[in-house]
């Protein structure tokens, strides 16, 4: 199994560009409310994820900087704290699973590091919990004991 499984593509997700302003990016995150998207530059690559926290620290420790002017801050000038790491399109499900457990959602690029999707860790967990149900019922229909 690999990552396409999984995928959540680019057109059904909240994603930002990196030209776009914090202002932007806490109306479209609050609006969703998301704790953090992913972050693609002008050519669709992906160049990382902002979160909540990282424009909270950008506020913060920016002399004058209030809810106001934050139209005025791109976003490839704030700090990323966090870094998803991408996987690829042809990337197995054990590259998911060591990047979900720190991440809520893995990033997906393809070949030329292209921002495709994304794989959310909930898909991840509810596909497992499935497979341990179809596996519990299994054993049952075996054993009788359930």
């Amino acid at each position: 199994m690999n990552v396409a499984f999984f995928l959540i593509p680019k057109k059904d997700i909240v994603y930002l560009k990196e030209t776009a302003t914090m202002r932007q990016a806490l109306e479209r995150m609050e609006y969703h409310t998301y704790s953090a998207v992913p972050l693609i530059n002008d050519e669709g690559k992906y160049v990382g994820t902002i979160t909540e926290g990282d424009l909270l620290w950008k506020l913060k420790n920016t002399p004058g900087l209030t809810f106001q002017n934050t139209e005025d801050i791109f976003l490839s000038e704030v700090a990323q704290h966090v870094q998803n790491s991408p996987v690829t399109i042809d990337a197995q499900i054990e590259d998911l699973i060591s990047r979900a457990v720190v991440q809520n959602f893995v990033p997906v690029v393809d070949d030329q590091q292209i921002f495709i999707g994304i794989v959310r860790r909930r898909e991840m967990i509810e596909y497992c919990s499935k497979l341990l149900l179809q596996r519990k019922v299994q054993v049952t229909n075996r054993t009788g004991i359930a």
